[in-house]
């Protein structure tokens, strides 16, 4: 079994590990070749960008010598945090709905450690479980992201349907897109994959811990 880890944003060390992970394996994932001082200023910048958040969860899935191998980060909008979305495709989440009273979610800084073989797929699919199981405690609920058009295409085999916002962009390594999910569609998603979610923390809120069912 992996851990998949449980981290409150505000710990600085943690955040700097996870803004690392997320940009190297961003950029080995779809770059060949990058420059290593650009990519220490891209680290700071999500750094500091992830510091301002103080309403998000991060799962963060270790290996046996405790390094990073997986991350997704998911946070509930507060009406005023400037979100990756507005900043880098100048989309005010509060445009994109009708329905002003519905939660906006944003699932973010999502990165797998680049392996030879498949084995970060099991990996892939349970944190995308903890995050989206995050976004459907309330039926009022959506999820927006900025996702890379490759996995945009693994989402859409695993039954995750996007509605595409906006034009690609070129961020991180990657063509870039703005993206909407339904709560139906997330939901969806969940009910199939709640076997990778142990029951007795379905509902906790401050564990530290979680283990990935094999």
């Amino acid at each position: 079994m992996k851990n998949i880890n449980f981290y409150q944003l505000g710990n600085s060390n943690d955040l700097h590990e996870l803004s690392k992970f997320v940009i190297y394996e961003n950029f080995i994932h779809h770059s060949k070749s990058f420059d290593l001082k650009k990519l220490n200023k891209e680290i700071e910048i999500l750094y500091k960008e992830e510091l301002r958040f103080n309403n998000s969860k991060v799962f963060v899935s270790k290996d046996a010598d405790n390094n990073i191998s997986g991350s997704i980060r998911v946070l509930k909008w507060n009406g005023k945090d400037i979100l990756p979305i507005e900043k880098l495709f100048a989309i005010k989440p509060s445009s994109i709905l009708d329905n002003k009273h519905v939660n906006i979610w944003h699932i973010g800084r999502f990165a797998i450690k680049k392996c030879e073989d498949n084995a970060g797929f099991g990996t892939f699919k349970t944190l995308m479980t903890f995050a989206i199981n995050e976004v459907c405690k309330s039926e009022n609920s959506v999820a927006i992201a900025e996702c890379d058009v490759k996995l945009l295409k693994i989402l859409k085999l695993l039954g995750i349907e996007a509605e595409i916002l906006a034009e690609p962009i070129y961020y991180l390594g990657s063509a870039t897109v703005p993206v909407l999910f339904s709560y139906k569609g997330l939901r969806s998603f969940l009910d199939k994959n709640y076997y990778l979610i142990p029951q007795h923390q379905m509902q906790l809120h401050n564990s530290v811990v979680f283990q990935e069912i094999a």
